[in-house]
């Protein structure tokens, strides 16, 4: 169960005391049930008595297969104790990789600490113990890795000549511009050794069966975790191509600059592509993705009377754009109220950018929640029964301990009597600090999974 905390100066304030609050926080709560680890293996892998059945796959189990494990991303800890609950009798070992602070022990599961979403000493170690595992495998050999979002960082290796601090400076000025998952990878891979299936290449000749629950929009198997043991068909070419369209290639450290030039001369091999033989042993089955969220949550809000309405499991772009976008879809909803019997609940899901202006605190989604309550007022819409809340289905909003923010009709009565400026606070990108003000913080903690972001809506 996710508790939710609204938090200012520590304290710790229930939705409780506001029964239309507490409804609509139901609906957040049955999405994020819908994508725990538990519930997505429970339907995902399936065992009659020796046969172990994961999508198309079938895996014997009385022929006594060395079984091995890697848990990688945020999610990691619990896809790996939810697996063995099902396996472990048959798991010979392997390495679960997980964010501070540790875990309780996953027998036969060694466990590494590392970094996100910048990687740091302990994620080169911990992918380091991850290649003794798997370079070790054998045609007879089973490699099953569970992969989530956050992957990408903790399993961390950059290809030699490249220092740790060159890729986390790219890394986190490609951040900083506002590039979105999908560039940051391109980039990601083509300075690592074992992003964008080159994990996959150390493995063979073993069968690989990636279980994977998807952060990223399109569920891309080569974008998820930067693709370790999937095939990449981006090139050293793509990866100068985003560095330039953000100005940074310039900038860039000069053996980053190396290194790509040496791939696009030809004298680094490219990353493994989709022709590659070692990617016939390879299998991976998407078990959770924001879809299953939002359908979760869709149908709580149908349980509750509600029209429970989804709206995309696509969003992307800048995160004050996109709020302006959804608030003139609101506000042309919410005046032909009179029309309506029941209450909607618009859901929405995917993964805006940031990019950082300022030197304030906050995340895509307390940003997005404070652009749109600017906007609502523009269109005239300080007051009324209207929610709008966005939060990081991880239980993390960018450098905060706050997983999203929310603001309803009775916000900016609070604001004024506040003497807040919240322009203000979007131009430094403090969003965190306005929201931590006003007590409209959401504080899940790590919820153990993470399918992206999810927005709800809700109109009177």
């Amino acid at each position: 169960m996710i508790v939710l905390r609204m938090n200012r100066k520590g304290s710790s304030i229930s939705f409780q005391s506001d029964p239309q609050l507490t409804l609509i926080w139901s609906v957040m709560e049955a999405a994020l049930q819908a994508v725990t680890p538990s519930s997505l293996l429970e339907k995902a892998l399936h065992r009659e008595d020796d046969k172990l059945l994961i999508g198309k796959e079938i895996i014997d189990l009385s022929t006594s297969p060395h079984i091995w494990v890697v848990a990688i991303g945020k999610a990691g800890p619990p896809l790996a104790l939810s697996l063995l609950q099902i396996i472990k009798d048959h798991v010979k070992g392997g390495i679960c990789l997980y964010l501070p602070p540790r875990p309780p022990d996953i027998h036969p599961l060694e466990l590494w600490p590392a970094a996100h979403p910048l990687p740091d000493l302990t994620s080169l170690k911990a992918t380091q113990e991850v290649l003794r595992v798997v370079r070790n495998l054998n045609e007879d050999d089973v490699l099953i890795m569970l992969i989530s979002g956050g992957g990408s960082a903790q399993l961390t290796l950059p290809l030699p000549g490249i220092t740790l601090e060159e890729k986390r400076w790219v890394t986190q000025e490609l951040m900083k511009a506002g590039a979105n998952i999908q560039e940051l990878n391109v980039v990601r891979k083509h300075l690592s050794a074992v992003k964008g299936g080159r994990l996959a290449q150390t493995a063979s000749p073993a069968r690989v069966i990636n279980l994977v629950v998807s952060d990223v929009i399109g569920n891309d198997l080569e974008v998820i975790a930067s693709g370790p043991t999937w095939y990449d068909s981006s090139t050293f070419g793509d990866a100068y191509q985003v560095l330039t369209k953000y100005h940074l290639w310039e900038k860039s450290p000069p053996a980053i600059r190396t290194i790509i030039k040496q791939g696009l001369d030809g004298i680094l091999p490219e990353t493994p592509k989709a022709d590659d033989p070692i990617f016939t042993k390879v299998t991976s089955v998407i078990i959770g993705d924001n879809a299953t969220a939002l359908q979760a949550a869709a149908e709580r809000a149908r349980n509750l009377g509600w029209e429970g309405l989804i709206i995309t499991s696509r969003d992307q772009g800048e995160a004050r754009k996109m709020a302006r976008l959804y608030v003139h879809l609101l506000a042309a909803i919410y005046r032909q109220r009179k029309s309506r019997r029941k209450p909607w609940l618009l859901i929405s899901g995917g993964e805006l950018t940031v990019r950082v202006r300022g030197k304030g605190k906050g995340g895509r989604n307390q940003e997005f929640v404070l652009a749109a309550l600017l906007e609502m007022k523009k269109v005239g819409l300080t007051e009324g029964d209207w929610l709008i809340m966005s939060l990081g289905t991880d239980g993390i909003d960018g450098p905060t301990e706050a997983a999203g923010a929310w603001i309803d009709g009775r916000t900016w009565r609070k604001v004024q009597m506040m003497s807040l400026h919240p322009e203000r606070f979007l131009e430094e990108n403090d969003s965190y600090h306005f929201f931590r003000q006003l007590n409209q913080l959401i504080i899940t903690g790590p919820t153990g999974t993470n399918v992206m972001d999810l927005r709800l809506f809700w109109l009177a």
